[in-house]
């Protein structure tokens, strides 16, 4: 297998961002990928899937290896259900519409999130009211020490709130190799009850949606609000919606009533970080090269050269302004390396 060396990496990063990896490999199978951990032990490595959830503020002084393990397979079905097994290389919004033009409904309401496959166990990825775990049987991974396929099921990944078990006592331990979803083949449930999905079936006179037209609504939003990172570099939202208890909420709202608010439960509320960002008045400014999209206060963008570090001091320069105006800390969901 090829191992190339000083590799550039603005073209493996939504950001744009010109990074180098001290070296690179991408592997096209399991068994290759086995190779590489093999023949390389010891080495410090970086693995990189589709580049869309991280922010590279340096070169990488590492073995880069580039999961690029594609495919798609039934695996189980009866008339109702069917178990779709998705390789980790693969397109994550290709996947939801190829998915869609069979039939199979579960994942519309995760259309246009960007990476690949295999990170979204990790990052328990999640829109418009719905997650991976709600969907996810099972996914296979490889240990990097001993090169084995494990299979972890969806209790086995802990999953939370864009959290999982890979990022808490297992990161760093296995890469993802592959996913299987439980999804339907009939009696789809169609969620449009979260944010702006039922407004936009509405303005086409969709009552009694379909899948399709679930995903194409929530395109549409998406696209709308965000922009291509082949147009504008970016990483989709950058930020994690806090979550803050209800005593702390009942506080913030007296002083804030107009902040929109989600009940989680008796204990606790999930708040925009979107609205709490564009309130300290980010939303469309610029600094230099780096900035805050225009249309969705969540998603820090690279208007051309800015750099990585650019881009992460105004991420703290947000969080700081959001602590001190309303007294809420906000997560960033995006790597910073």
């Amino acid at each position: 297998m090829e191992i190339k060396t000083n590799y550039p990496l603005k073209n493996h990063n939504t950001f744009g961002i010109a990074a180098n990896a001290k070296e690179f490999a991408s592997v096209q199978s399991v068994a290759e990928l086995a190779e590489v951990l093999k023949e390389n032990k010891g080495k410090k490595l970086f693995i990189l899937g589709g580049g869309s959830n991280m922010l590279l503020t340096q070169n990488i002084d590492a073995l880069v290896i580039h999961v690029n393990l594609k495919g798609k397979e039934v695996v189980w079905q009866d008339d109702n259900t069917v178990h779709i097994k998705a390789m980790a290389g693969e397109n994550w919004h290709e996947f939801v519409l190829y998915c869609i033009d069979q039939g199979y409904g579960g994942i519309e309401n995760l259309s246009l999130i960007p990476g690949n496959v295999g990170t979204t166990p990790i990052q328990n990825i999640g829109a418009y009211g719905k997650e991976i775990k709600d969907t996810m049987v099972s996914c296979e991974a490889i240990d990097r020490e001993t090169q084995q396929l494990v299979t972890f099921t969806n209790k086995d990944c802990e999953f939370g709130y864009r959290e999982s078990v890979f990022k808490g006592r297992l990161k760093d331990k296995y890469i993802i190799t592959s996913v299987t979803f439980g999804l339907t083949k009939t009696n789809h449930v169609i969620n449009t009850s979260y944010g702006d999905i039922a407004a936009e079936l509405a303005s086409h006179n969709i009552v009694s949606p379909t899948i399709k037209e679930v995903s194409n609504a929530i395109t549409t939003i998406r696209q709308s609000k965000l922009p291509d990172p082949k147009e504008l570099g970016n990483s989709g939202s950058f930020f994690k919606n806090p979550v803050i208890t209800i005593e702390q909420f009942e506080r913030i709202y007296l002083q804030h009533p107009t902040m929109p608010h989600y009940t989680l439960d008796d204990s606790f509320v999930k708040v925009p970080a979107g609205w709490l960002i564009e309130q300290c008045g980010f939303k469309g400014k610029r600094f230099g090269d780096a900035g805050v999209h225009a249309k969705q206060a969540l998603v820090l963008v690279n208007y051309g050269t800015a750099t990585g570090q650019e881009l992460l001091n105004l991420s703290k320069n947000i969080q700081q302004t959001v602590l001190d105006t309303f007294g809420i800390s906000i997560e960033a969901e995006v790597n910073v390396i």
